[in-house]
């Protein structure tokens, strides 16, 4: 993260939304939502404008994979 000069800040409180659980706030501000095709069964959202996190949550019990980040045409 820090080669590429991404905010080490919003990323924590991306991380600390994700793990509340405050699904209006990522899905209004970080424009949070499913994936489709080959990334069935994960969610995106945008850290930053061209910055991007793929995630999955497992269960009810929260269990929480980051699987990428990057800018748009890097990882998908």
């Amino acid at each position: 993260m820090m080669k590429k000069h991404y905010n080490e800040t919003e990323f924590r409180k991306v991380i600390n939304l994700l793990v509340n659980q405050e699904q209006e706030v990522l899905r209004t501000k970080y424009k949070d939502h499913a994936l489709q095709g080959n990334w069935k069964g994960f969610r995106e959202l945008h850290v930053q404008s061209d910055w991007l996190l793929i995630y999955k949550i497992d269960g009810k019990k929260l269990i929480l994979t980051l699987v990428r980040t990057g800018s748009h045409d890097k990882i998908l």
